[in-house]
C-alpha cells in the first residue's frame, strides 16, 4: 500500500507550523491555519480518526517542526538481546523511548533501561542514527530519528515497568513477535551483526 499521502500530509503540516511560529502577517497567519487545518482533512479521511484527535495531535506543539528523537538501547547477554514486551501491543521491543528534555542520548537509554527493564546500564557506543522513514516501519504522523545505542548491564534485575509486561533476552534464531512501530526485524539483526564486529562503523542514513 502506497502512503504517499502521508507524506504530502506532513509536509502540509510541517509547512503550517513554520509559518505559524514566524509569520506576522494577519493575512499569512490565516493562511497557514487553512493549511494546517487542510493537513488535518487529509490525516482523518485516510486514517477515520475523528478530527478532533487530529487536530489535538497537529496543535500541541509550535515552532519550526523537527524529527522526533527516539533512542533504543541494545543489551546483550551470552549472545542474546534483552527485549521487554509493550503493554500497548504486546509484542516485544528494544528498551527505549522519546528523548526526555534535560538529558542527554546515553543519560536517556540508561533511564530507559531502568524504567523498562530493571536492568542498571551503563552508555557504550553509538551503534546506528536511522530515519523511520528508511526502514520499514509503519507510517506514522511525524518523523522520527532513532539512536541504537550499545549498552552493558551493571547491575538490578529484570522487573517490567509501567509500559512493559515481559522482559526476557532474546537470541537471533528465535525472535519474538516485534513491535514494528518501535523497532524491525533488520533492525534486530543489524544489533547482532554489531555483536560479531564490534568495531564496526557507526550506522548513519
Amino acid at each position: 500500500m502506497s502512503y504517499q499521502w502521508l507524506e504530502w500530509e506532513k509536509r502540509i503540516q510541517s509547512l503550517s507550523q513554520a509559518g505559524l511560529a514566524f509569520s506576522k502577517d494577519v493575512y499569512d497567519i490565516e493562511r497557514y491555519e487553512e493549511l494546517r487545518a487542510i493537513s488535518v482533512e487529509i490525516m482523518e479521511g485516510y486514517t477515520g480518526l475523528e478530527m478532533e484527535k487530529v487536530e489535538e495531535l497537529f496543535t500541541n506543539e509550535t515552532g519550526y517542526q523537527t524529527p522526533k528523537v527516539d533512542v533504543r538501547g541494545a543489551v546483550f547477554k551470552d549472545d542474546k538481546l534483552l527485549m521487554v514486551r509493550e503493554k500497548v501491543d504486546d509484542r516485544w521491543s528494544l528498551p527505549g523511548g522519546f528523548c526526555d528534555i534535560g538529558l542527554s542520548p546515553a543519560e536517556n537509554i540508561v533511564k530507559e533501561i531502568k524504567e523498562e527493564s530493571g536492568y542498571d546500564a551503563a552508555y557504550k557506543k553509538l551503534i546506528a542514527l536511522l530515519d523511520t522513514n528508511k526502514h520499514g516501519h509503519p507510517p506514522l504522523p511525524y518523523d522520527y530519528y532513532k539512536l541504537f545505542v550499545h549498552c552493558e548491564i551493571v547491575g538490578g534485575e529484570a522487573s517490567s515497568g509501567m509500559e512493559t509486561n515481559g522482559v526476557e533476552f532474546f537470541a537471533e534464531t528465535n525472535l519474538p513477535k516485534l513491535s514494528t512501530k518501535r523497532n524491525t526485524e533488520t533492525q534486530i539483526r543489524m544489533l547482532f551483526e554489531y555483536k560479531r564486529n564490534p568495531d564496526m562503523a557507526t550506522i548513519v542514513d
